[in-house]
């Protein structure tokens, strides 16, 4: 009797009911496989971000450190001394254009002391700024209360986005204007270029002012408050008074951000969260794959061995797609690690250029400066040809009654005459050269009498009476001897043209203290002294009160300069009893011992 066959499950329902009790095992590689993926794109963005931060931080600091420097010109501040004076104007619309021009910002330009501007880089231009009052302005109120302005926003005139500095422009204590530079950011932003990341920059307000995605620019990340909205309406820094709400659903992206504490801004970056879920659903595809290859493997390995070489050859396949795919994402990953480099190679050359470019400024300045005091040389250098001629007509009538002694003297104060000549023509070429003269150790007596004496024959024509208090012993100050006879002179000469104006009796006193912080040698006349408008200014290269035949204007400002060189200090004031009082203040030096070697002359 033939047995009867018991019936027999089938393979696939076994493997299909497998399949149900393993398909739990891909919750678990989904939650890994999307934390991988999405640590790996926030590490990304999080480099990228930290490039454009750096990218955008240095182009506002490339130009962050113009306005202080500019508006220490002489030409800006001339234009805004002498606000009537075309001339001047028109050297400061120059100077600007050609500033800009040379650092690439949008536009510069330098309002008065009311917010006017009075001269602009664009001046030339029909949207020029000449003539409009920013007393609205942010930053020309920052700037006017000593602090550096800062400010985004539209320009009222050029319809522009920009980033402003501004800085005060002042004559000592005394405020003369503002002067202003805005910075293009539209250009920052083009090279933000199309990627599936969306950049923004908030300011304080929240609101969007640069982005990737222009649907969101001048939108409100956030609800505005009203102080917010009257703030706005004040500076008007958007096209709109009221920025419409930026729709974003927090779901769809992953967000980074960075605050910037010296702009008060926000840069964030976005990423589409489908570029996590899509590596995600291919690691599921993967996964589930990898469990339905198991299945079949097991079903074939049942059924027929050659099933099972295919099924494996299959498996062989899928893992070098995979491989080709994540050497594809290296390669993707390498690339843009070596535009990044790139990018920060040149922003670092372009600080270096930056640096070069400055150093060669400061230089053009000191040499424009050496051009300003050549103008000084035939005032500076009368003074002794004078003596030089008084000596050699008193030589001649000498040697006529055959005092040759008498005379020999003479010759010999021309030959010390013409030595200090060549000293300051010395000093002219090393101010050229970059200066490197340092102080030494001088006597001030004797530097004095000599200063008097080259204007002994003068004082005695104007029968002036000469009242020294010099202490007997010597006082040694820190200063160049052939620097601090040029100032001793020109201070005399000053104090007997001042005597000059008046009747007898004329008198100049002179006296010299120690005191703990240096040397005070005090001169003063019983001359009309200084007016008001000579304390102010007297220090200014050509300012003078006298005719263009008696000077120049430049004594008492070279010996500003040289006091200043020196370390000292030069005060002028008048005498309660009349007449003028100038106090030179110099610092101690070593007796008889020179700081450093001597100053050497051709």
């Amino acid at each position: 009797m033939t047995p009867i066959p018991t019936p027999r499950r089938p393979r696939w329902r076994s493997l299909a009911l497998l399949a149900l009790l393993l398909a739990p095992l891909l919750w678990p590689l989904q939650q890994l496989a999307e934390r991988y993926y999405r640590d790996e794109l926030i590490e990304q963005n999080r480099q990228t971000l930290d490039l454009y931060v750096a990218n955008l931080l240095g182009t506002l600091r490339r130009f962050e450190v113009l306005p202080p420097v500019l508006g220490d010109l002489p030409d800006l501040r001339g234009a805004l001394l002498k606000p009537d004076d075309s001339a001047a104007l028109d050297k400061a619309n120059l100077l600007l254009k050609r500033v800009r021009e040379q650092t690439g910002a949008d536009v510069i330009y330098l309002l008065d002391a009311q917010g006017v501007t009075r001269a602009a880089s664009n001046h030339d231009q029909a949207d020029s700024f000449i003539g409009r009052n920013f007393t609205f302005r942010p930053y020309y109120q920052a700037a006017s209360e000593g602090r550096l302005g800062r400010f985004f926003g539209l320009g009222t005139t050029s319809g522009k986005r920009g980033y402003y500095f501004a800085a005060g422009v002042r004559e000592g204590e005394r405020r003369l204007g503002v002067l202003v530079l805005k910075v293009d950011l539209d250009y920052t932003e083009r090279l933000w270029g199309k990627t599936p990341e969306q950049l923004l920059v908030t300011d304080s307000n929240g609101v969007v002012i640069l982005t990737s995605n222009p649907d969101w620019r001048f939108r409100a990340s956030r609800p505005l408050t009203g102080e917010e909205l009257t703030r706005i309406a004040a500076d008007q820094p958007y096209p709109t008074q009221q920025p419409q709400p930026l729709q974003l659903e927090p779901k769809a992206w992953l967000m980074q951000s960075r605050e910037l504490a010296e702009t008060g801004w926000t840069v964030s970056i976005l990423a589409p969260r489908g570029q996590v879920e899509r590596p995600v659903r291919t690691v599921l595809a993967i996964g589930g794959a990898s469990l339905l290859t198991l299945l079949a493997l097991l079903g074939l390995l049942l059924q027929r061995r050659r099933h099972y070489i295919e099924r494996i050859a299959l498996d062989a396949r899928a893992k070098r797609e995979l491989e080709i795919r994540v050497l594809e994402r290296t390669r993707e990953l390498e690339s843009l690690n070596n535009r990044l480099k790139d990018e920060v190679l040149e922003r670092e050359q372009a600080q270096q250029e930056l640096l070069r470019t400055q150093d060669d400024l400061v230089q053009a300045g000191k040499l424009t400066a050496l051009g300003t005091m050549s103008a000084s040389i035939s005032h500076e250098l009368n003074q002794p040809l004078a003596a030089i001629r008084s000596y050699a007509d008193n030589a001649g009538v000498l040697l006529d009654h055959q005092r040759t002694e008498e005379a020999r003297g003479n010759l010999k104060q021309i030959s010390e005459l013409t030595g200090r000549m060549a000293s300051i023509i010395a000093h002219l070429r090393a101010f050229a050269r970059r200066d490197r003269h340092a102080p030494e150790s001088v006597a001030l007596q004797p530097a004095l009498d000599d200063a008097l004496a080259l204007l002994a024959k003068r004082r005695r024509a104007l029968e002036v009476e000469l009242i020294r208090d010099l202490p007997e012993a010597t006082l040694w100050v820190q200063a160049g001897e052939t620097r601090l006879r040029q100032v001793l002179g020109n201070l005399l000469a000053n104090a007997l043209d001042a005597l000059g104006e008046k009747a007898p009796p004329r008198r100049l006193w002179l006296s010299a203290a120690s005191t703990p912080e240096g040397v005070n040698l005090v001169l003063r006349d019983n001359g009309p002294g200084f007016s008001a408008q000579a304390l102010e200014h007297a220090r200014e290269p050509f300012f003078t009160t006298k005719t263009s035949t008696q000077g120049l204007g430049l004594g008492l400002a070279i010996c500003e300069t040289l006091m200043r060189a020196l370390g000292g200090e030069l005060l002028l004031a008048n005498h309660p009893d009349g007449g003028a009082l100038v106090t030179l203040s110099l610092r101690h030096a070593t007796p008889g011992a020179n700081l450093e070697p001597p100053e050497e002359f051709s």
